[in-house]
């Protein structure tokens, strides 16, 4: 039976009807947005695989192109692989729902979200997160929810919830934030350098609307909410548990202790797989089921030793794992102009993470297309993050970037897009990418350093250097410690990885996900205080080595000319089927062909703007001259030197200049009657003319008779 409920939520009607579509899934919601639809669905498997070491959670958030009135680019019209705007906002779903599971449940749950209709001014994400967690806490599926989410911008001062796509123009703060009703779990956010209290104060803003979501979606549950499911779980007895303490714990501490990161994993990995092979060996006897159970429980008695050791060394003893303090950031080092061809390249080293980011520069019609939901078509600043299975010391899959690449990626380009200059101010497209060499987390944060070392290498005009630290969060009962520039151990065994980026003026970027229900205010104001030192250290040891923009792009990167035409007179620089602008590309060039790597590039905006490209200045004012004359205009009155091109029987026509072209008539060859064209003018000749102005067909006349008067 079909139920409706509806919420005034903030001045925007969110209507959920249920028991209608999808009756089959395990949980269905279809969630109305303003004039934005999603239908959120969940499925969980029946079985479980107890001896698999993590939850399988998969989460899909499928654009639809019909939902926005728009057919499909390419060959095949159908939608494909996901955008990577889908790709990020399925991540954005999981990352608050994934800790609410039970830790010991894994059954397969899929939630696919298909997006049917969008406003843009309703974002269809932060619908499509409301559905996902009403539609599993509704289901039989054990879920500690439920969980929401909301936008947060500030206009003229002033902070509003799920800004319109005009807010978000004139907003210098685009926060996402989601959590439940008694905390935060997930931010996402990019802002034009804003202070530490002030998005402190915008996240606690957000969260006060989420607890009016999380409130509408509980009404819904208590009143049609299903009682959850059993489940399968792994059994560890008391015997497991206390053997494998006595034998690792004392072992498994030294380990922990060790300060190079492959010596400590090594020594953890040969502990573990002892132990495993001690009980295998034991146990032989045993059936290979009964067997498999038993060295799974092992392995995770030996991760919740491993757990709890390295909680206890932290939060009790203050020692790191590298034995650092609590605030002190990793050894750095610097490098700028590594790739000599490249046109701008930075080497960036935090301990044991490496990032080498190389800028290139070109043309505005090399734009990144857009073929998604949003009103944007195009981008102009792209940042592409790499991380090869080489930079951890292990083999592994090679092939598209994955989720993760996409999200690191995503965030290193919020964070610099903030300090990018405007296309007015600087006509390139550009394109930062981050190899990652080297890993011991927080490799997102060091390609935003060494990203933005490179722009500033390359002659990018950034409006500051943007640094990034991440900060870490070690629960122990009810005392914490929270940690500046975590490693990687330090963010798999811990409960926060809190990225916070931006210049000496303020935050550009932030990204936090938590593997524990929920923190606090004070949390999120202490971490981010802490981040603000680091970021200012790490800022000075960027500035000592690049302390501003060059001045000047490579010598390998295209240079530029940009100037204004009338907008009226594109058409006549392009000519019929490109054939004028070709020509212009193939002379100035002298070239054979447009698509040569040594040809000009011109781009014409429709407002008449023409900006030239290449890396030799001569062939760009070759260009600029050619362009400049066909769309010169010739004055009436004024003299000209022109070329005869054309002869017919009413007179000739004449070149001034390559593209303006006019007629002479017969009858203005000479002061004196002409019989013949011929008679006074060949093709060829140079003569000077007179301008007469346009007749009332719009065609150009010229003068010799008027000329030599």
């Amino acid at each position: 039976m079909k139920k409706i409920y509806e919420l005034d939520f903030r001045g925007r009607k969110l209507v959920v009807e249920i028991g209608e579509l999808a009756k089959q899934a395990t949980g269905s919601v279809l969630v109305r947005y303003g004039d934005t639809v999603i239908l959120s669905t969940v499925v969980v498997s029946k079985t479980a695989n107890v001896l698999s070491d993590f939850f399988p959670l998969m989460v899909l958030y499928q654009e639809k192109l019909y939902s926005v009135g728009k057919i499909p680019g390419g060959f095949i019209k159908r939608e494909g692989r996901p955008t990577d705007a889908a790709t990020l906002a399925a991540r954005m779903i999981d990352r608050p729902m994934r800790p609410m599971f039970p830790e010991d449940f894994k059954n397969e749950v899929q939630i696919v979200n298909t997006v049917l209709s969008v406003d843009p001014d309703n974002s269809p994400e932060l619908a499509a997160m409301f559905g996902s967690s009403l539609a599993t806490s509704i289901s039989k599926i054990p879920f500690d929810g439920p969980i929401a989410g909301v936008k947060v911008g500030r206009v003229n001062n002033e902070f509003v919830i799920n800004p319109t796509q005009e807010q978000l123009e004139n907003s210098d703060i685009e926060l996402t934030v989601a959590g439940t009703i008694d905390a935060i779990n997930m931010v996402e956010a990019g802002s034009k350098e804003v202070s530490e209290d002030d998005m402190l104060e915008a996240l606690m803003f957000g969260h006060d609307a989420i607890k009016e979501l999380c409130a509408f979606e509980q009404k819904i549950i208590d009143e049609i909410g299903e009682e959850k499911m059993e489940y399968e779980v792994l059994p560890i007895s008391d015997d497991v548990r206390s053997d494998v303490t006595k034998y690792c714990s004392e072992r498994l501490d030294e380990a922990l202790r060790i300060k190079d990161k492959l010596t400590k994993y090594n020594a953890i990995d040969s502990l573990k797989e002892e132990i495993v092979n001690k009980y295998a060996e034991e146990n032989k006897d045993l059936e290979e089921e009964e067997l498999n159970k038993l060295l799974t429980s092992v392995k995770l008695v030996f991760g919740e030793i491993e757990y709890e050791l390295f909680r206890s060394i932290v939060v009790k003893e203050k020692m790191r794992a590298d034995g650092r303090k609590m605030t002190e950031i990793r050894p750095i080092s610097t490098d700028i102009d590594l790739l000599p061809r490249t046109h701008g390249s930075a080497l960036f080293t935090r301990g044991e993470t490496q990032s080498l980011s190389v800028t290139t520069l070109g043309a505005l019609g090399e734009h990144q297309i857009l073929d998604g939901l949003d009103l944007e078509t195009e981008k102009r600043f792209m940042l592409h993050y790499n991380f090869p299975q080489f930079s951890v010391g292990e083999t592994g899959r090679y092939g598209a970037p994955g989720r993760r690449e996409i999200g690191h990626g995503a965030l290193g380009e919020r964070a610099l897009l903030q300090v990018i200059p405007s296309e007015e101010e600087f006509p390139y497209t550009i394109r930062v990418v981050s190899e990652i060499l080297e890993s011991n987390g927080s490799s997102s944060q060091a390609s935003i350093c060494a990203g933005c070392m490179s722009l500033m290498a390359a002659g990018v005009p950034i409006k500051a250097p943007v640094a990034g630290i991440a900060m870490g969060l070690i629960t122990y009962g009810d005392d914490y410690t929270i940690l500046t520039d975590i490693q990687g151990m330090e963010d798999h065994l811990g409960d926060m990885d809190f990225k916070v980026a931006g210049t000496k003026n303020g935050i550009c970027a932030l990204q936090m996900d938590i593997k524990i229900k929920g923190i606090t205010k004070d949390i999120l104001k202490q971490a981010l205080a802490q981040a603000k030192v680091a970021r200012m250290e790490i800022l000075n040891k960027i500035e000592a080595q690049i302390p501003e923009p060059r001045s000047e792009v490579s010598k390998y990167a295209p240079k530029t000319c940009v100037f204004n035409i009338d907008p009226l007179k594109i058409k006549d620089v392009i000519g019929r089927g490109g054939e004028t602008i070709t020509k212009i590309i193939l002379e100035a060039s002298n070239v054979t062909a447009v698509n040569d790597v040594n040809a000009v590039k011109v781009d014409l905006e429709d407002d008449g703007r023409v900006v030239i490209y290449h890396t030799d200045k001569d062939i760009i004012d070759r260009t600029a001259k050619m362009i400049k004359d066909i769309v010169r205009t010739p004055e009436e009155g004024k003299i000209y030197n022109a070329k005869v091109v054309k002869i017919i029987d009413s007179g000739c026509f004449v070149e001034i200049w390559p593209g303006c072209e006019g007629m002479v008539h017969i009858s203005e060859l000479n002061t004196e009657r002409v019989e013949k064209v011929t008679d006074i003018v060949k093709e060829g000749d140079e003569i000077i003319v007179k301008c007469l102005g346009y007749d009332k067909r719009g065609r150009l006349n010229f003068s010799r008779k008027a000329a030599i008067k």
